[in-house]
């Protein structure tokens, strides 16, 4: 089992609650990067937000800063939003990456766009919704897939590509894509259809209901005579610390605020403790305790979804970089090998 993070930048809070300029979120991000790296953390995403709060609007130059400053650690946007970007450029961005990492640590998560603020500031329609998501992940699919530079493609979403060179190549030749869902059984049926590996955001609700979406996902694979390359990852909201109130009494606030500013972009009622204190006790969505605690939940759902990597996010609302650090040195020195007992002990 791979143990990992995300995170989507988190700019620091003023003591008067003001947001910070956004570029010290971005550094504090890489920084962070750079000690899972050095801890022995398996995995770090980089989504695409593109909020005030939540400033990493550019995974793909983040990803490359951080494979020239890493060694060992996989790095993968989670998720690039290719409906409203250009495949071209993201796998152009991405492989750049892979070449500066020496090859072998880069990878793409294809997302569709949860955060819709992607739409109007790209210019495109939410009515394309759909077709944008289809065609452009063809696109990704199409460039990757081919065995040279020269690539050709035609859709409806962006003008065609007529034997034009797509550069660089990766050093492997090609990267491994995800595709990303936050629950969708359409998008589990196509990750199995088109032999991709799926990464699910879970972030409400009891993780296990996701089981019979992994189990339509492994299905449409079978159907669709894929061996390999059949993944299942889990992306969660969490954070470590020494002591489960510890944890609980640091990941609150960051909670609190993300939701008030949530509430006021998209219309949300106001942020509910009682609702807060759900998720976080077993089987909720957040895993926010101690080492034993977050290892012992997170086998207990590979029980379900037979998953072979689960990453957290615990950095945001203005979360101290102290807390972020200690959070992702307790994932890779103690949840990490406690989750490998476990899992052998099965």
């Amino acid at each position: 089992m791979q143990i990992g993070a995300y995170s989507f930048g988190d700019t620091p809070l003023n003591p008067d609650g003001s947001f910070r300029n956004t570029a010290v979120g971005i550094r504090t991000l890489f920084d962070a990067i750079v000690l899972a790296d050095r801890v022995g953390l398996d995995y770090f995403g980089i989504g695409e937000h593109h909020t005030v709060s939540m400033p990493a609007s550019s995974p793909g130059a983040l990803i490359a800063a951080a494979a020239a400053a890493t060694d060992q650690i996989i790095l993968g946007s989670a998720a690039s939003i290719i409906s409203t970007d250009d495949p071209v450029r993201v796998f152009q961005q991405l492989a750049t990456a892979d070449a500066v990492s020496g090859g072998g640590r880069v990878e793409i998560t294809a997302g569709r766009g949860s955060s819709v603020e992607t739409f109007p500031l790209f210019g495109h329609d939410l009515a394309d919704y759909d077709r944008l998501y289809a065609e452009k992940l063809d696109l990704l699919m199409t460039i990757n897939n081919s065995p040279t530079e020269t690539v050709s493609w035609s859709g409806s979403v962006r003008p065609a590509i007529d034997a034009l060179a797509v550069v660089p190549r990766p050093v492997n030749g090609r990267l491994p894509i995800w595709l990303a869902t936050g629950g969708n059984a359409a998008s589990s049926a196509r990750a199995g259809r088109l032999g991709l590996p799926v990464s699910y955001g879970i972030i409400g609700g009891e993780p296990h209901r996701f089981a019979p979406l992994t189990e339509l996902y492994r299905r449409s694979a079978a159907q669709a005579r894929h061996t390999e390359n059949v993944k299942v990852s889990v992306a969660t909201f969490g954070l470590v610390a020494p002591s489960k109130a510890e944890a609980l009494e640091r990941f609150y606030p960051g909670w609190h605020s993300l939701n008030v500013e949530m509430g006021r972009l998209r219309g949300w009622g106001a942020p509910d403790r009682r609702q807060f204190d759900t998720q976080v006790a077993a089987p909720g969505a957040y895993y926010v305790g101690d080492p034993d605690d977050v290892a012992e939940r997170i086998v207990h759902l590979h029980g379900y979804l037979g998953h072979m990597r689960h990453f957290l996010q615990g950095d945001f609302g203005g979360l101290p970089p102290e807390h972020l650090h200690e959070s992702l040195t307790l994932l890779a020195t103690e949840v990490k090998p406690r989750v490998a007992r476990l899992l052998a002990a099965k």
